[in-house]
């Protein structure tokens, strides 16, 4: 069977779109070969800064002879309708049959369709693959229409069978496909004939092009680590950037540099950030000293002089660069060391917009304050270090470091509040208080580190959840959903309960009172009326020293709205993390349902709780107990329901065992008795697991009473008494979980 070459031959593709290219090249061609009848058995994509290339195996010579019967409309039909299948079906009136039918004489047309050639098939596929590609940026070059993401140069299309190799008549915009390539643009730029793609890939080989890039990759990293092994030094690992340079090159030499001694005392995260941003070089670090001392650059090319002069030229560009982050560090500690230290940053952050609607950088970081002081005792913190942590997090924003290299936003504040001596706590939060930053990134677990984090995700949840940005579909340019999902790891990770519908309700007043307000000159009773009304008590000082601070004026009807508000909004926000957690347990095994029945408990605004309670009940739920179990409670649960909506009454009055008549009656009250004893103190005592197995352990005699007893006796006092046991059963199974929320 015929194998098949595609080379599109060009300008330097940008790396970062180089995989994404080879698989779209792919993908199209196949599924094209596909449709039009042409099948295969294998296919492969290749990527190198110069070409995209793909080669399929095993693909049929020509699509096959194909024949479909084709129902149409009744022989007497309307001439309009006939015409309409006629040229639909590519026939003819004398060219379709009539049949007869239980629903009438139909016309049925044979449609039979011959092959075609691959070489024809395969023309049109590419030419559309090409002319369609989904390039993120494309751009037009000379005087043709083509678009490609930098000049097409050349295309090879090449077919392979036992007769030999044939190219694929195409030609697009005066690019004409044949069977030759060029391999490295300096090393070896002549042209190369290649008759398949064994013959193409050993041939690039020689002309100094790998083609494959996972191979260009591991030649890369084993060349490196063996460099800096040989100095007694390791490589810092960045699979981003291996992949990146192994899409800037296509024949890569590594080679390995000194930095300079004077920029040797940067932070290691600097030197990293720097080379990795600006020059695209590896960090060769001295485990002896835990410094960053030399780097990795990987040339395109070998040289003469072993790729001295290379190295000598980006050491040159590389001291130019670190000159720069030294001047940016040692301004920084400057400020940090000075007598104001870090609020000089604090302080400028009025002058940067967190938000339209909500406010400021620094108005940002006095709520984060506020909500870190709250925090603090739950999780274990000094309130007064945690308030001092949450003002100081962000300070380094303002730095110039930071300016300069965003992404060690944290980071630097960590250094700069090391160097100005503040407590370790405060400068341990200004690094982790950005994380958790993905579903694998560790959570921070210092109590003032927790406090601040917890603090900065709910400001941001309640500030947008308050003017109404939340993600829609799969839309969430506030990472919104990072922030939900950063609130439940910190709390289930460090088990810390936390009423979080309580937590969220203050700050989400406060963004209320903020937007409703016309931020004019006296405090409203009426907002701290209100919050005691609905419970808040404990609120009231909090929300009068913010309604204060802000200096803001509100009607009673606006009081009264902005606090029904943020009942709602608050509702919202809970089902908002509810959502996120099914998420996160469900990636842990844990059914859906299974935490919809934990939800529906009481407290179940307690994240920790809420996960503790949900992997109980589904441990017991995967043993034959607990499944069990499921199906006597809703058996007792639907005669129960179905007998109190005949009767007009509720069931719940108390089972009598005077009135049993059986053992497995007598026994299932005994079982009852010992559940509850059990379950009781197990809940009060947060212990789910042992609720859980208490529970379970009700399976064997409410199986054996309904195997023994009818519910409907004809004795209405026997009956009224199984029906409240049956309830006793509801309420003690119910008392753990909403078991009618489980499948099953």
């Amino acid at each position: 069977m015929p194998d098949l070459l595609i080379e599109l031959f060009s300008e330097e593709i940008p790396a970062r779109m180089q995989s994404r290219a080879a698989a779209d090249l792919q993908k199209l061609v196949t599924d094209g070969l596909v449709e039009a009848g042409l099948t295969y058995a294998h296919a492969a994509a290749f990527s190198t800064p110069r070409r995209l290339t793909l080669a399929v195996e095993g693909m049929l010579g020509a699509s096959p002879r194909t024949v479909e019967e084709r129902k149409g409309p009744k022989a007497d039909a309307p001439e309009k309708a006939v015409e309409g299948f006629l040229r639909g079906a590519g026939v003819t009136r004398d060219q379709v049959e009539e049949r007869e039918t239980p629903k009438g004489t139909i016309l049925f047309a044979r449609i039979e369709r011959p092959g075609r050639p691959a070489a024809e098939i395969v023309a049109e596929v590419l030419e559309r693959t090409i002319r369609g590609f989904p390039w993120p940026k494309s751009m037009r070059w000379g005087d043709g229409a083509l678009k490609w993401v930098r000049p097409l140069h050349s295309i090879i299309c090449l077919i392979t069978d036992d007769s030999g190799a044939t190219v694929v008549p195409l030609e697009l915009d005066g690019i004409r496909a044949d069977d030759s390539t060029r391999g490295h643009r300096f090393m070896a730029p002549g042209p190369i004939t290649v008759t398949g793609f064994e013959d193409y890939e050993a041939k690039l080989a020689r002309a100094f092009v790998t083609l494959n890039p996972q191979a260009r990759a591991d030649t890369i990293w084993n060349d490196a680590t063996n460099a800096a092994f040989a100095s007694g030094m390791t490589v810092v690992e960045d699979a981003g950037l291996l992949a990146e340079v192994a899409g800037l090159v296509e024949w890569p030499v590594v080679l390995m540099g000194p930095i300079a001694d004077e920029f040797l005392d940067l932070p290691p995260e600097v030197l990293q950030t720097s080379m990795r941003e600006h020059q695209k070089f590896f960090s060769v670090k001295n485990p002896k000293t835990g410094r960053i001392e030399k780097f990795i650059t990987v040339a395109n090319r070998t040289t003469a002089d072993e790729g001295a002069t290379i190295l000598a030229g980006n050491e040159k560009v590389l001291s130019a660069r670190l000159s720069d982050a030294k001047f940016f560090w040692e301004n920084d500690l400057r400020v940090a060391t000075s007598d104001k230290g870090m609020q000089t940053w604090v302080d400028a952050l009025s002058n940067v917009t967190f938000h339209n609607r909500l406010g400021t950088q620094a108005e940002l970081i006095d709520r984060m304050a506020l909500l870190a002081r709250d925090l603090a005792p739950t999780v274990g913190a000094a309130p007064d270090v945690a308030e001092q942590a949450a003002r100081l997090a962000k300070a380094d924003l303002n730095s110039e470091m930071v300016f300069e290299f965003p992404e060690l936003q944290g980071l630097m504040g960590r250094y700069y509040a090391e160097a100005a001596r503040l407590p370790t706590e405060v400068a341990a939060a200004a690094q982790e208080h950005y994380a958790p930053l993905g579903p694998s990134d560790a959570v921070p677990t210092a109590p003032v580190s927790i406090a601040v984090a917890l603090a900065e995700k709910i400001d941001k949840l309640t500030g947008f959840w308050a003017i109404d940005e939340k993600p829609t579909g799969s839309k969430d340019p506030f990472a919104l959903r990072r922030a939900a999902l950063g609130v439940i790891r910190i709390l289930v990770e460090n088990d810390v309960s936390l009423a979080v519908r309580f937590q969220l309700f203050s700050p989400l007043l406060g963004h209320l009172i903020r937007e409703g307000s016309g931020g004019n000159t006296v405090e409203s009773a009426a907002v701290i009326e209100g919050i005691k009304r609905l419970g808040y008590q404990h609120k009231a000082d909090e929300l009068r020293t913010l309604i204060e601070r802000d200096a803001v004026v509100l009607s009673i009807d606006m009081a009264e709205k902005a606090i029904a508000d943020a009942e709602t909004k608050t509702d919202d926000l809970v089902a908002f993390l509810h959502d996120r957690l099914k998420v996160y347990l469900r990636d842990q095994g844990i059914r859906h349902d299974v935490i919809d029945a934990c939800i529906a408990m009481e407290g179940g605004d307690d994240l920790t709780l809420l996960v503790k309670r949900a992997r109980a009940l589904n441990d017991v739920l995967k043993t034959d107990d607990g499944e069990n179990l499921i199906q006597g409670f809703k058996r007792a649960n639907n005669i129960l329901t179905q007998a109190e909506e005949a009767d007009g009454v509720e069931y719940s009055f108390g089972a009598d065992i005077k009135f049993s008549e059986t053992d497995e009656e007598r026994a299932l009250f005994a079982a009852l008795d010992t559940a509850e004893a059990r379950i009781k103190p197990a809940m009060a005592a947060q212990d789910f697991a042992a609720a859980m197995s208490a529970m379970a352990e009700l399976r064997g005699p409410i199986d054996a009473f309904f195997d023994a007893v009818q519910v409907n006796s004809d004795n209405g006092t026997i009956r009224r008494n199984r029906l409240n046991l049956l309830s006793r059963i509801r309420t003690i199974c119910t008392s753990v979980a909403d078991l009618t929320r489980i499948d099953g």
